[in-house]
């Protein structure tokens, strides 16, 4: 398919993209845009646009971006070419004829292929005849039944060194071709060639659309390797394709969740135990092209591992494959089987209900990540603290997508100070107390968080510099906080976004009525920096003083927390000391503030 990027824009500016997206999204037209609920994520208020005269849609909550061959590739788990090919019959316009060259290389792919067919034939006819039954004997012990044994066509290659090759050249095929076609060892001192697939059992490996183009084997007994692939060929790279993914795009448009296990028969028990969605990468660790068309079928598959110390270093190596490409909409789940279980076992022992129990439980990135840079430390003090949060900065810094790299960061450090702060006395002997320094009013509390996030929304320039300093105070209002974290969300699109446009955006995604709070004459009275007339030369000083009194509050409420939860003893060295220095940053916290400049 000769695809110029002049046809693309053709066809583009034939399809509009309201067109297309309102046949899924149920769009309202406001001004020159449309607006509906985002179809990449769930929201209750509309934050996804549709823009016909700039030709592309975007969504404000979580970044997805594209033109209408992207949407349909997105949202149909189509390849581009094929996106191309749906577009341009919506359009009324002929895709434009391959090259002769093309031609060649597609009339070759064909012949190539039309061998695996037959080579496909030849193995299945083999494994319902007596050299076979030892194979068949195998399959059913693995619990396949016969239909599922003929859905994925599973066939048996007989211990001889050139039964496919005597079979396949009498029905016209050319050996150079056998052996192109990953079908037949040529061996490079010029010997005869031979059959790559020898007493084993054959497993035939589809592209997207259900055509085979290569195979994989299992031998039978202690025969080295366990499992053999074919070779790379012009049909096959193995480092793109799934297992199974022709049969699982189906199933994935019908509700089931997409499962990435290791092999072949997991994929094959699973399919049979009801998980239609089950696929596996074939024979190496999972690839940057395979994570993306995992993602092409769903936003959040799920990464299933065998229980043993391999599948957790698979598990491991996936989860730095998936960290550079996590954006808004893309993220995946982990499911860890117990010690000595795989997919295939744990179905046959424990039953399709107890595994769809492990989906519906799997574990999500964020919390993959905080058994990462935790593991078995016990943090129960600032050193092992910084060690953990140094961690956390080195897993974010490899993430490509700003907002992602934020929300991932907060998730992280906000879990590492929860665990610092709330670790239990070990002797299990400590005796709860009471403060006996004033406490400062919540009321003073939330009027100073609420100037705070008012002179960001009033002066977004502060967001970029100190917008992520304010993850760490400890919000009495949780509307307040989601504020915050959609203003600085909506900030890293947009970073020279103006007060007025940033505040519409937010008041958009269901803020209003804390926007009214805490943009008022009152809070400025208070707090003369969160003021949009502020003078700017001292409003960033007013606002930093303001954080640091604020950082105050929470250090002094976090440390009341840590002593009342019985963290120390009366009779602790340390008791004496921490209730002192609780009770000092407390009062200078609360202590009457200077007049603000501004």
């Amino acid at each position: 398919m000769a695809i110029t990027p002049h046809f693309l824009d053709e066809l583009r500016s034939r399809v509009p993209v309201s067109d297309v997206v309102g046949k899924r999204v149920k769009l309202a037209k406001k001004g020159r845009e449309f607006s509906g609920l985002c179809p990449f994520h769930s929201e209750k208020t509309p934050s996804f646009t549709v823009n016909d005269d700039k030709a592309f849609y975007h969504c404000f909550g979580c970044g997805a971006h594209g033109d209408v061959i992207r949407f349909v590739t997105e949202t149909e788990g189509l390849t581009f070419p094929e996106a191309v090919a749906k577009l341009a019959g919506m359009a009324g316009l002929s895709v434009p004829q391959a090259t002769p060259e093309e031609r060649r290389r597609a009339e070759r792919a064909k012949s190539l292929q039309d061998a695996c067919e037959a080579a496909l034939g030849f193995f299945r006819r083999r494994l319902n005849e007596p050299a076979g039954a030892d194979a068949l004997a195998y399959l059913r012990r693995r619990g396949l039944k016969p239909e599922t044994i003929e859905a994925f066509r599973l066939g048996w290659a007989p211990d001889g060194r050139a039964a496919l090759k005597q079979a396949l050249t009498g029905e016209g095929f050319q050996e150079a071709m056998l052996v192109e076609a990953g079908l037949l060892i040529k061996p490079e001192d010029g010997g005869e060639s031979y059959d790559r697939f020898r007493g084993r059992v054959i497993f035939p490996i589809a592209d997207r659309r259900g055509r085979v183009i290569a195979f994989g084997g299992r031998a039978l007994g202690d025969v080295q390797p366990k499992y053999l692939n074919s070779p790379e060929t012009p049909l096959f790279n193995k480092g793109r394709l799934l297992y199974a993914l022709d049969k699982a795009r189906q199933a994935v448009r019908d509700g089931a969740d997409v499962i990435v296990t290791e092999g072949y028969t997991d994929v094959i028990a699973l399919h049979q135990a009801g998980f239609g969605g089950a696929v596996a990468p074939l024979g190496t660790a999972l690839t940057e092209s395979q994570i993306e068309e995992l993602w092409r079928l769903a936003p959040g598959p799920v990464l299933c591992f065998d229980g043993d110390e391999a599948g957790r270093r698979a598990a491991g190596r996936a989860l730095d494959r998936l960290l550079p490409r996590l954006v808004p909409g893309k993220t995946a789940r982990f499911v860890f089987l117990p010690e000595g279980e795989d997919p295939d076992s744990f179905v046959s022992l424990s039953g399709p209900e107890a595994f769809g129990r492990l989906v519906e439980r799997a574990t999500s990135v964020s919390e993959a990540l905080w058994r990462r840079v935790a593991g078995t430390q016990t943090i129960d003090s600032p050193e092992f603290a910084l060690i953990v949060e140094k961690k956390i900065e080195d897993i974010v810094a490899q993430m490509a997508e700003r907002s992602t790299q934020f929300y991932y960061r907060v998730f992280l450090k906000k879990r590492l100070f929860s665990v610092l702060w709330n670790k239990r006395d070990r002797t299990g002997k400590a005796k709860i107390i009471e403060m006996k320094s004033d406490a400062v009013p919540e009321e003073n509390v939330s009027n100073a968080q609420k100037a705070l996030v008012a002179a960001l929304l009033n002066h977004p320039r502060l967001i970029r510099e100190y917008g992520e300093r304010l993850v760490e105070v400890n919000f009495v209002s949780s509307e307040l906080e989601r504020l915050l974290m959609d203003a600085i969300l909506l900030h890293s699109h947009a970073e020279d976004i103006e007060p007025d446009v940033l505040k519409d955006l937010l008041r958009a995604r269901d803020h209003e009525k804390t926007i009214a709070n805490i943009c008022n004459r009152k809070v400025y009275a208070v707090a003369p920096f969160a003021d949009p007339a502020c003078d700017p030369d001292m409003l960033e000083i007013a606002w930093k003083d303001a954080l640091r009194r604020q950082n105050l509050i929470s250090a002094a409420e976090e440390l009341q927390q840590r002593l009342k939860r019985g963290l120390y003893r009366e009779d602790d060295a340390e008791f004496a000391r921490l209730t002192e220095f609780a009770s000092d940053i407390a009062r200078q916290a609360a202590a009457p503030e200077e007049a603000e400049p501004g």
